[in-house]
């Protein structure tokens, strides 16, 4: 694997990605952590306009379905202590520089959120980080995870009118990993907390339940799903615990039970505060990207290695303490990676080649 890298921007405590696409444009959206701006990007990693100068502390971004340039963001989620005021935007642009900003609904400490397809209705899924504080590092409130209806008209929501969202899971300690999937047939959520992992599948039909399966009890930071040896049954890929220093992926056994199959064999100094994760198939694989914050702040992709039966793993870069990636294939067929090196304060593109 080659690794070309272009720094795209310098952008303090970078850390939302998400694809956009604008006027027929495929474009990537950036934005910050703290209180900064928030751009889109040309693939090719331009800047083509600032969407908003602040309030920034946006933890997800998505596009909403079907819509040009319309896209949902958090906003004010600082840091686990600072939250409280959290909430999902509704962002449509207007006009070059001109993006309007409306309440989508109140979510006190949302950290992700997801928008699945099911039976042919959108449905939001919220996951909220904690439910409350009252003092720094205060974890005794545990937090949830909601969801909605996601209707294809959104104007009629803002500050006063809210869209309402519905308990659908509580009792989730550091509620922070979330990840789309594929299962039978339609988009769910893998969701990773302190009580375990967990896929949110969406209502089967209109009006009905989620539904909620537990895959593994061990505490997770963030979890994705990957049929990384092409077997038909896909692994579970775990950083464990919050924020933590282990990154282990798990196999199905003859039972149907997640079993360890493979740990990074770094010494977990060197891989502190995992956060980095996507998961996707790049060159042709399977692919895993990690990036950790603390420690030797490495950005690696894994891949099984079907002649030696076991997980491959290279760099994509060193040193840069990345937040979030996003994989995604050019107009040219190329692989591209975008980082936000959120502790050198650096939006990165990677194309990879063989």
């Amino acid at each position: 694997m080659k690794v070309e890298k272009k720094v795209i921007s310098d952008l303090n405590k970078c850390y939302a990605i998400s694809e956009l696409t604008y006027g027929g444009q495929h474009c990537f959206l950036v934005a910050a952590e703290k209180h900064d701006p928030c751009y889109l990007f040309s693939e090719d990693g331009e800047i083509l306009d600032t969407v908003w100068t602040e309030p920034g502390g946006v933890m997800t971004m998505a596009p909403v379905p079907g819509a040009d340039g319309q896209f949902l963001a958090t906003h004010r989620f600082y840091s686990p202590n600072d939250s409280k005021e959290a909430k999902i935007v509704i962002v449509t642009p207007k006009g070059k520089g001109d993006w309007e900003v409306r309440t989508l609904c109140h979510a006190p400490f949302v950290h992700r959120f997801g928008i699945l397809r099911r039976g042919g209705i959108n449905y939001l899924i919220v996951c909220c980080l904690k439910s409350g504080y009252e003092h720094k590092d205060d974890w005794r409130f545990p937090g949830a995870c909601y969801g909605a209806e996601l209707p294809q008209d959104l104007s009629g929501y803002d500050e006063d009118h809210p869209l309402p969202l519905s308990l659908i899971r509580g009792g989730m300690l550091r509620n922070h990993g979330y990840s789309l999937t594929q299962h039978g047939g339609h988009d769910a959520a893998v969701i990773g907390c302190e009580e375990g992992t967990f896929l949110f599948d969406p209502p089967a039909v209109k009006g009905a339940d989620w539904e909620v399966t537990k895959l593994l009890s061990v505490p997770s930071s963030d979890s994705v799903l990957v049929d990384f040896d092409g077997d038909g049954k896909p692994e579970l890929g775990c950083i464990s615990p919050f924020h933590g220093n282990s990154l282990t992926i798990w196999h199905l056994d003859a039972f149907g039970r997640y079993v360890p199959q493979w740990k990074y064999d770094r010494p977990e100094a060197e891989t502190e505060m995992i956060h980095a994760t996507w998961a996707c198939e790049m060159l042709g694989k399977p692919t895993w990207i990690v990036g950790w914050r603390k420690g030797t702040k490495d950005t690696i992709a894994i891949t099984w290695d079907a002649e030696n039966g076991t997980y491959r793993t290279e760099y994509i870069d060193r040193n840069t303490g990345c937040a979030n990636a996003l994989h995604f294939v050019n107009r040219e067929g190329r692989d591209v990676i975008i980082g936000t090196n959120r502790e050198i304060d650096e939006v990165a593109l990677y194309t990879i080649t063989e």
